[in-house]
């Protein structure tokens, strides 16, 4: 009896050692954290239902508010802003030291071509009681207290009485002039911020959305600026996923203008010939996702690539910035960089896909009104610069600032 015993523990204890032999020579794999589907916050979030493939928007929302509803997620994300860095924003929505003002009226004259939108031009009246005249006519401003300088440097010189100068730079680079007296950019070390998350970036857009989203065709990608880097980045994501790329780069529809031959519906104006940027959000409307990759990597220059894919009723899929959750509404994006792999995040988005409450989750913010820190970024858009630009020329005294 005993020598039965010592025989069956000898068994156990040879095919002990015989699956580690297997599993440290690579034979035998057990499942890890990172062979599931893998995201921090939302691994828990899939229903644990047959997996729907749903194509009706609206039928998500439906069963996300009977599942969990907007004052659960409320509860979740009502800390989401104070965990945000509070150095990617200036506090351009906060309280302004009036006294710090020597000026009641400043205007501001655009300076040469630039692609700063026609319609910012405008009589403002901002916060302390200043009024802010910002325009590109200089019959309108006669007498400019500051000139801006966006696509050509500043003049060399300013003497005493003579407009300070503003130099802006919304790329990723931010180079200064080194010959301003005031620099904007998308950073909020410089002297003005301009985020991209304003609602002026998108002018002359068809804002007709589709309620129904592609199951065949999952993500969504467009770029004509085929840089080395970020195709590859692409290419190495994509091939994992049913997509449609759209533009020059990697195209797979049949050519640069089959956006409206596959959704007429985005149409803009029958009688006039189409531009690119006409149908952009209706085109991406139709796809559960947008792949989002900025040209550079850099901290804060999150741009309107992803703005783009959040106004479309898409989920963006985000490769950028790495403080980009800085900018955006809690629970709005999928950030790529934070994946162990292609295939993991592949994974995710299939699974994503399939379950409307889990998809849903991703437009709460939206639908019940939960900004966090993007509330901070709009304020900090071009939307608003032309105030916060008076303020800061005023609290220099225009021309009568002294010459440097």
């Amino acid at each position: 009896m005993l020598l039965k015993s010592l025989n069956s523990y000898a068994i156990a204890l040879m095919l002990g050692f015989a699956l580690l032999i297997l599993f440290f020579s690579g034979f035998l794999e057990f499942p890890t954290l990172s062979s599931s589907i893998p995201s921090p916050k939302d691994s828990g979030l899939f229903s644990k239902s047959t997996p729907d493939p749903f194509r009706d928007l609206f039928g998500a929302f439906r069963k996300w508010d009977a599942q969990l509803g907007c004052s659960q997620f409320r509860d979740k994300h009502k800390g989401f802003s104070k965990n945000g860095s509070a150095s990617s924003l200036q506090e351009a929505d906060g309280e302004l030291a009036c006294n710090e003002l020597k000026m009641s009226h400043v205007s501001v004259l655009v300076k040469g071509w630039t692609w700063i939108p026609d319609n910012l031009d405008n009589l403002y009246s901002c916060r302390c009681g200043l009024s802010c005249l910002w325009t590109k006519s200089s019959v309108l401003a006669d007498r400019p207290d500051a000139l801006l300088f966006e696509t050509t440097t500043p003049p060399v010189q300013r003497r005493n009485g003579e407009p300070l100068r503003v130099y802006m730079d919304l790329e990723a680079g931010r180079k200064r002039s080194r010959l301003e007296d005031l620099f904007v950019s998308y950073h909020a070390k410089d002297d003005v911020q301009s985020t991209y998350a304003g609602a002026l970036f998108h002018n002359n857009r068809n804002y007709h959305l589709s309620s129904y989203k592609n199951n065949d065709t999952l993500v969504y990608w467009s770029s004509s600026r085929c840089l080395p880097q970020r195709n590859q980045l692409a290419k190495s994501f994509l091939r994992l996923l049913p997509h449609h790329s759209f533009g020059k780069c990697m195209n797979n529809v049949g050519g640069l203008d089959m956006a409206l031959t596959l959704y007429p519906d985005c149409v803009k104006d029958a009688n006039s010939a189409p531009k690119w940027w006409d149908h952009l959000h209706c085109a991406m409307s139709h796809y559960k996702f947008v792949l989002a990759i900025e040209n550079t990597v850099t901290e804060s220059y999150v741009t309107e690539k992803l703005f783009y894919a959040l106004d479309s009723g898409a989920i963006p899929i985000y490769f950028g910035a790495q403080n980009v959750w800085d900018f955006v509404p809690p629970h709005s994006i999928i950030d790529g960089t934070k994946f162990t792999s292609m295939d993991a995040l592949a994974a995710y988005v299939k699974a994503l896909a399939n379950d409307p409450v889990a998809y849903a989750e991703y437009h709460a913010w939206r639908r019940c009104g939960v900004m966090g820190n993007y509330g901070k970024a709009r304020a900090a858009s071009l939307d608003t610069l032309p105030c916060r630009l008076c303020e800061a020329v005023s609290r220099k005294g225009g021309r009568n600032a002294r010459a440097l």
